[in-house]
């Protein structure tokens, strides 16, 4: 390995090191996410992998390429070739738009739905990747893996209450990430054949606070306090990964590869940290949960096979992936909990589907900078992989992007990718004798990425130089 290899490697790793703390510090807040359906579990799961393969809709279960880093299957990074590597960084910004039906006594839906808006933004992933030896390469990558964020009231509404203490009011706030810090080996023994394995290690804090406040007291006699609780959940757990991948169709021209993923789910052994705050007063718990439904409430992450298949040649790229996540089955730790308003709370297996498109009309056009960019469309249905008052969610995306060549530092590109999402259900449900509608969230996200790619046979990064 030459000494510009080696210089450029460990910069790049040093960088790493120094950003990681960052990004820590950055996904430990409720900027990644702000919705209700986040309240329970480990909170919304986040779009893996970076910007090129989000903007098809996050396919790349099959995609095999030497030029761009896969984080979805580790027995992509055997292609890399030797004296290289691929260092990459991507940000996102999300408009968030929940709105929730209003229903009167008889059940008729009447008046402007209640809505919410938020903003959020946040760095989204840094991966690396490079050879070890002939068909062999390794990748590390930092990136949130479920965010959980929201805040919501609930006035009490009881006669007998308001008469004897006043207005109470019930509050109920989240925030946190979960993040997950990948290191893949892939190896490929015959030309058409990759194997791979990674170890994921996930860590982070989730609070989940819940207050009572009596806003007009009415009794005068200050026998009624304000109390707050914090259930905070620290998460410090390793989880396991395999890939393969086998291709169909392999030669100069264009390629199709099948892969397949197994993830290795389980519990994430939680430390539950509890504190009741009552006016100036401070209690700590000690592995009691304050609240009765958080009895059952364990972050878990599921079992989960994946399959897809990616197509490439000189103009066109295409990809299929199915996804099936095993959130339910046979897991007791998964039974229904209740939250502030008594609804029922399950988790339910998910399956998802995920399609992507790029074209790229001529790479090696000098002449139009247009025909050297590629372009990027895709869309992922499935379920959420919870259910309320027995009620399904389903999940709709639709994405598009933009890969802008650069020149510096090799094959190099700025990605942009767009995306819109929905999460909703039409069905209505029962609460004390009203009729309540779901929330339907529409989200907005921009994403914009940079990835630097560089080999001795497209630039000089490791030409030894005859003079230092």
């Amino acid at each position: 390995m030459q000494r510009g290899y080696k210089s450029i490697l460990s910069f790049v790793v040093a960088l790493v090191v120094v950003l990681m703390p960052l990004v820590a510090e950055a996904q430990t807040s409720s900027l990644n996410a702000y919705s209700p359906y986040s309240m329970y579990g480990p909170g919304e799961l986040l779009t893996p992998g970076n910007v090129q393969m989000r903007s098809m809709g996050g396919v790349g279960i099959g995609m095999r390429n030497a030029g761009q880093i896969n984080t979805l299957n580790p027995a992509a990074t055997s292609i890399l070739p030797r004296k290289s590597f691929i260092f990459d960084v991507s940000l996102d910004g999300t408009h968030y738009r929940n709105s929730q039906p209003k229903f009167d006594a008889a059940g008729v839906e009447s008046g402007k739905p209640k809505k919410t808006v938020y903003n959020t933004g946040n760095i989204h992933n840094i991966s690396l990747a490079f050879p070890l030896a002939k068909s062999v390469g390794a990748m590390f990558s930092v990136s949130p893996y479920s965010s959980v964020g929201y805040k919501m009231s609930i006035t009490d509404s009881n006669d007998n209450n308001w008469a004897d203490i006043g207005r109470v009011v019930y509050g109920y706030m989240g925030e946190g990430d979960i993040t997950e810090v990948k290191a893949a080996i892939g190896w490929a023994p015959w030309r058409k054949l990759s194997i791979g394995v990674a170890a994921k290690y996930f860590w982070g804090n989730i609070d989940r606070t819940y207050s009572t406040t009596i806003a007009n007291v009415i009794t005068g006699t200050g026998n009624y306090a304000a109390t707050k609780g914090v259930d905070r959940y620290r998460v410090n757990n390793f989880k396991l990964q395999a890939g393969v991948q086998w291709g169909i169709i392999a030669n100069d021209k264009r390629t199709l590869t099948l892969g397949a993923t197994y993830d290795l789910g389980g519990s994430l052994n939680p430390k539950e940290q509890s504190y009741v705050y009552t006016d100036n007063t401070i209690n700590t718990i000690q592995g009691v949960p304050v609240r009765n439904d958080m009895q059952t409430l364990k972050l878990q992450v599921p079992h989960q096979f994946g399959v897809g298949i990616f197509y490439v040649d000189r103009t066109i790229a295409w990809g299929v992936d199915y996804n099936y996540s095993a959130w339910g089955s046979d897991n007791d730790s998964y039974g229904e909990n209740s939250n502030a308003a008594d609804v029922a709370v399950a988790y339910t297996n998910t399956q998802s589907l995920k399609v992507g498109f790029e074209i790229t009309p001529k790479r090696t056009d000098v002449r139009s900078y247009f025909n050297r960019m590629s372009y990027r469309v895709g869309a992922r249905m499935g379920n959420y992989y919870q259910t309320f008052a027995g009620e399904n969610l389903n999940q709709l995306a639709i994405t598009a992007g933009l890969g802008l060549p650069v020149k510096l530092w090799g094959t190099s590109s700025l990605n942009i990718g767009f995306e819109y999402g929905r999460i909703s259900s039409a069905a209505t449900t029962q609460l004390k004798g009203m009729k309540v509608g779901l929330v339907t969230q529409n989200y907005y996200k921009i994403s914009i990425g940079f990835s630097l790619f560089s080999a001795d046979t497209s630039d000089y990064w490791f030409v030894r130089q005859k003079y230092d």
